[in-house]
């Protein structure tokens, strides 16, 4: 399911240059926007945002929760939006010519808190706030920015698990008061061999659907985050990097049985387009899907 955030109503004097929201990610929105200078509008944000200056440098000014704040941007520069707080008023002096927005909507950042973190919610307040760096929100911007221009089959678990993890980066570094997360040393044991099969028998039967990190951590009993770390300590690798796996073989076996068309192999196998599913398969494989099945009908031929 899209979201849509604030931001046609709030970036008046600036352009949208690309979206996440076709991407079918349910845990938070990206965009990538250009600003001219100017004045925006006071608006009542309904989720968290994170704004990352990605290319130019520009002085904002800006207020919100009684606080005036004005900042020189550069590459790297975070302003944080919690959810619920109005800007009153926000002047971008000059042009900025590349910025990722990043919206965390209400309920998985809820979620997120009570599940990972338990943490009751009501009583955590993000505050707003202009960061110079912050090499953790540097990151997931990175990876973010990676799956909008290189979609991959799984970009929605890897993004799900982004969302999350930068929800608790959020609490424990930007909250107004001193939030002490709770221990994590069990979660970081393997799953044990009859919870890592009922996930991964679920994996190998439903590929073709599209399901969440959540889903996989219900099966298993556990809480999304201490789930991601138990699968990786027992697999050796992320959730959304053993589903990509088993997606690519899925791939390689409809384009060996001849049966479906290149489109509809591309939505079976998590992409929301062919020539994003055409990337990837070349990227991994060395060659294009048309090309492989050529060669799977080559070598059959031959038998």
């Amino acid at each position: 399911m899209g979201m849509l955030g604030n931001s046609v109503d709030k970036y008046v004097t600036g352009r949208m240059l690309q979206t996440s929201n076709d991407r079918r990610w349910s845990h938070l929105l990206a965009e990538r926007w250009s600003h001219e200078s100017g004045d925006l509008p006071s608006l009542l944000p309904r989720d968290t945002e994170i704004a990352v200056l990605l290319r130019g440098s520009s002085v904002v000014d800006r207020e919100g929760a009684g606080m005036r704040q004005r900042t020189h941007g550069r590459r790297g520069t975070v302003w944080l939006c919690p959810a619920g707080i109005r800007e009153d008023f926000i002047r971008v002096e000059s042009q900025i010519h590349e910025c990722l927005h990043i919206f965390l909507p209400g309920r998985p950042f809820e979620d997120a808190m009570l599940q990972d973190m338990d943490i009751d919610p009501t009583g955590i307040t993000i505050r707003y706030e202009a960061i110079d760096h912050d090499i953790f929100i540097e990151h997931v911007a990175d990876r973010i920015l990676h799956e909008l221009a290189h979609e991959s089959s799984t970009g929605r678990l890897l993004v799900e698990s982004l969302g999350r993890a930068l929800s608790a980066h959020l609490v424990h570094t930007y909250a107004d008061t001193a939030v002490r997360l709770k221990q994590a040393q069990a979660a970081n044991r393997p799953l044990d061999a009859r919870r890592l099969a009922r996930v991964t028998d679920f994996i190998s039967s439903s590929v073709e659907r599209d399901f969440t990190v959540n889903d996989l951590a219900s099966i298993a009993c556990m809480s999304p985050a201490h789930f991601s770390r138990s699968f990786k300590a027992a697999t050796g690798c992320a959730p959304h990097e053993y589903v990509s796996r088993q997606r690519l073989d899925l791939a390689k076996r409809l384009l060996a049985s001849d049966e479906l068309s290149l489109v509809d192999i591309a939505y079976a196998t998590g992409f929301s387009s062919q020539a994003n599913f055409n990337r990837a398969f070349r990227k991994s494989v060395g060659t294009t899907p048309s090309l492989y099945r050529a060669q799977q009908r080559a070598t059959i031929s031959k038998c």
